[in-house]
C-alpha cells in the first residue's frame, strides 16, 4: 500500500507540475497579450499625437497664409486710394485754375467794360471787338 500511495503521491505532484506549466504558460499567453494590447494603444495614441500636430500645423500655415493675403490685399487697396486721391488732386488743382483764370479773364473784361462805359478806355482798346460783359452791356474789344 505504500507504494501505491506514493504512486498517488508521485501522480499527484505530476499532475500538479503539468498544471503549474500550463498555469506559466497562460499567463505567458496572457502577457503577451497584454503587452500586444499595449503596444497597439500606445501606437494608436502616437499616431493619434502625430495627427493633431500635423493637422495644428497644417492650420497654423493655412492662417498664416490667410493673414498674409489679407495684409497684401489690405496694402493694394490702401495703395489703389493713394492713387484715386492723387489723381483727384491733381484733377482738382486743374478746376482751381480753369476757374482762376475764367474769373482773371471776366474780372478783366468787366473792368474794360466799365472803363469803356466812362470814357477812361485808352485808344488801344477801342480797336477791339464787340463782347457782352456780365452786366448785360456790349462792349468793342
Amino acid at each position: 500500500m505504500a507504494s501505491q500511495d506514493q504512486g498517488h503521491s508521485y501522480r499527484a505532484g505530476e499532475v500538479k507540475g503539468q498544471a503549474e506549466e500550463k498555469s506559466n504558460q497562460m499567463m505567458g499567453s496572457m502577457g503577451d497579450k497584454a503587452r500586444a494590447a499595449k503596444d497597439k494603444t500606445t501606437e494608436t495614441a502616437q499616431s493619434a499625437r502625430d495627427k493633431t500636430n500635423e493637422t495644428a500645423q497644417e492650420t497654423k500655415e493655412k492662417t498664416k497664409s490667410g493673414a498674409q493675403a489679407a495684409k497684401e490685399k489690405s496694402s493694394d487697396t490702401a495703395h489703389k486710394a493713394a492713387e484715386k486721391a492723387h489723381e483727384g488732386k491733381e484733377k482738382t488743382s486743374g478746376i482751381f485754375q480753369q476757374t482762376g483764370e475764367q474769373v482773371k479773364h471776366v474780372a478783366q473784361k468787366t473792368a474794360d467794360a466799365v472803363k469803356s462805359t466812362f470814357g477812361m478806355a485808352k485808344n488801344d482798346d477801342e480797336d477791339r471787338d464787340e463782347y457782352d460783359t456780365p452786366t448785360g452791356f456790349k462792349v468793342r474789344d
